[in-house]
């Protein structure tokens, strides 16, 4: 596999104790929302190790906005949440929750090529599996950063994660599996945790 996970920051950050950040996934619309399985793997991340985050439950964030993140109404973009902040009673919300950050996910995992060929056989004496068979996946996950202590864009961590999966077989076959999601899951959660938890420089 080969991983890239980069992080664009437009403004510093820093988090208290009492707060909390809430991470949640694109909208359907778009086209290519994030799987809940890496939701749930990017939350139980960030919430472990020695500079773990405190995180809101998604569903319970959903149900305080209703119905402004149900799919018709939810916004389009990350672009488009300031928006949604305008709209009343979504700010005294999200502050009643102590959320100080409000992270975005957005993307997904597909195949992107695959070859070869694999053939399995029983007969009187026995059976078994015959050649071997590729493919290769791509893991591209952006997540977008919102304050809301001042409702501006913090900046963006991306990842991607590039893996391709063998199946060799000699009579039994032995999968090498490359199990790119879950290396984009640890590559954005830790940029995550870094890109919050940094405060900026004092002289």
């Amino acid at each position: 596999m080969t991983a890239r996970v980069e992080e664009a920051k437009d403004a510093s950050t820093g988090i208290e104790g009492d707060e909390s950040i809430v991470i949640f996934a694109s909208s359907f619309h778009t086209g290519d929302p994030a799987e809940d399985n890496l939701i749930e793997c990017v939350t139980k991340k960030v919430q472990s190790g020695s500079s773990k985050l405190r995180v809101h439950p998604e569903g319970e964030f959903r149900d305080a906005l209703f119905p402004w993140l149900e799919p018709r109404t939810a916004p389009q973009t990350a672009e488009d949440l300031p928006e949604l902040l305008e709209r009343p009673g979504v700010d005294a919300r999200v502050k009643e929750r102590g959320i100080r950050y409000i992270v975005w996910i957005k993307g997904d995992t597909e195949r992107t090529s695959s070859g070869g060929s694999l053939s399995c056989a029983a007969g009187p004496g026995g059976g078994g599996c015959f050649g071997l068979a590729w493919w290769a996946n791509l893991s591209a996950y952006d997540a977008t950063i919102w304050d809301m202590e001042d409702g501006t864009r913090a900046g963006k961590v991306s990842a991607n994660v590039n893996g391709t999966s063998v199946i060799p077989a000699l009579i039994i076959p032995v999968p090498l599996i490359a199990r790119t999601q879950a290396a984009a899951c640890k590559g954005l959660a830790q940029q995550l945790k870094s890109f919050i938890t940094e405060t900026p420089s004092t002289t």
